[in-house]
């Protein structure tokens, strides 16, 4: 297949006046290990979608390109490039697009990819800078040495995301189609063997959790780039008129508040996770809570979500509770309720209901004489409190 005509434009970093001096050269070339090692630290702390993938077998293919981007550019800053396709900069851009190719096939977005050469650059300037300056070189070496190192790392990026679009232009597609069913398969109840036919043909790791997100449009790509790249994406999830439906990976226990943070302030929901087979309770709470107007933490409106369940059973039961108020005025009705929900919240420590209420003590010994005029001893039965809390709460 024919590359993206973005890796034949013109290089940016053709043609450059840049010279190193020797001595800086030869103390940059001696500190390149250790500016790798810096680089793939701060892509690791600030691109959690890289943190699993540097810790595994692909760490060392990305520490290996990041050693060879480098090496590429001080060879170019060193004046040793010519229009030699062989010259010390091309397996560097080669490399750059076969990284870009791998992306693809692991999940992770352009957005990650891309974030993650904005901050080699930041790193590398940052390093390698401190050792111009030691060097001695001259302001103005300097000011060119800078722009070639954001220059060279625009030309790695394009061919990068060369290498990311053709890979999902050749097989991506197909994929997403397989891992669509999947996300299908879990959504509407099919059997765990049809589920795990579908994610073997899908090349799709089963994880051990899925937390259901839902996500606003604006908000897919940022929060994708986030995430794990395992995280499904929903076609078409049932009962779901606004948003995107995302199942991220193993996104329990103390994983749970990473992915908080990023859908913090995004108008995003996330259920509780589950069990990846039983994904669908986690949709299902997600779902629940989003048409209670609940954002974010799902399981922070637990108590919320329990007790409107079932609104109209709700509602039957506050009726019942409250029937031996009838025949009242509704002004009286409405405080003794109110007292009687605070007594009941308070376990009946009347200081503490009157500072709730802004009440007197005596008021509100007063309105519990009224109560238990009504309710007499029920209000000493635990099914009668349990009944009453729950419909008041």
């Amino acid at each position: 297949m024919a590359r993206s005509t973005t890796r034949r434009t013109t290089r940016r970093t053709a043609g450059h006046g840049v010279r190193l001096p020797a001595g800086a050269f030869s103390q940059m070339r001696d500190q390149l290990p250790q500016v790798a090692d810096d680089v793939v630290t701060a892509i690791i702390a600030e691109v959690p979608s890289y943190e699993d993938a540097l810790a595994g077998p692909m760490g060392e293919t990305i520490r290996n390109a990041v050693q060879l981007a480098l090496g590429g550019f001080l060879a170019l800053a060193s004046g040793r490039r010519g229009s030699d396709p062989g010259t010390p900069t091309a397996p560097a851009v080669e490399g750059a697009y076969q990284l870009g190719r791998g992306e693809a096939r692991s999940g992770r977005t352009t957005e990650a990819l891309l974030a993650a050469y904005r901050i080699g650059a930041r790193v590398a300037w940052r390093d390698m800078s401190t050792t111009a300056v030691a060097a001695g070189v001259e302001a103005e070496t300097l000011v060119g040495f800078a722009e070639l190192v954001f220059a060279y790392i625009d030309e790695l990026s394009a061919a990068s995301v060369a290498g990311h679009t053709d890979e999902l232009t050749t097989t991506g597609r197909v994929r997403q189609r397989l891992l669509e069913r999947v996300t299908q398969h879990l959504l509407t109840g099919s059997p765990a063997d049809a589920v795990l036919a579908a994610t073997e043909r899908a090349g799709w790791e089963p994880p051990r959790t899925l937390t259901a997100v839902i996500v606003p449009e604006s908000q897919v790509r940022p929060v994708l780039a986030a995430v794990s790249p395992r995280t499904l994406q929903a076609a078409d999830p049932p009962e779901l008129d606004e948003g995107v439906l995302l199942l991220v990976p193993d996104a329990h226990g103390h994983r749970r508040a990473p992915l908080l943070r990023v859908l913090a302030d995004r108008g995003s929901t996330a259920g509780p996770p589950r069990p990846w087979l039983e994904v669908r309770a986690s949709y299902d709470r997600a779902l629940r809570a989003r048409a209670a107007g609940l954002e974010l933490d799902t399981e922070a409106h637990l108590v919320e979500l329990v007790l409107d369940a079932d609104e109209d059973a709700r509602a039957d039961l506050r009726a019942q509770v409250l029937a031996p108020l009838d025949g009242l005025r509704p002004a009286t009705v409405e405080k003794l309720t109110d007292t009687l929900r605070c007594w009941l919240l308070h376990q009946g420590r009347r200081d503490d209901v009157a500072a709730a209420l802004f009440v007197h003590p005596q008021t509100v010994r007063y309105r519990m004489g009224q109560l238990r005029e009504r309710y007499g001893d029920a209000l000493d039965d635990p099914d009668t409190v349990l009944a009453l809390t729950v419909a008041l709460g």
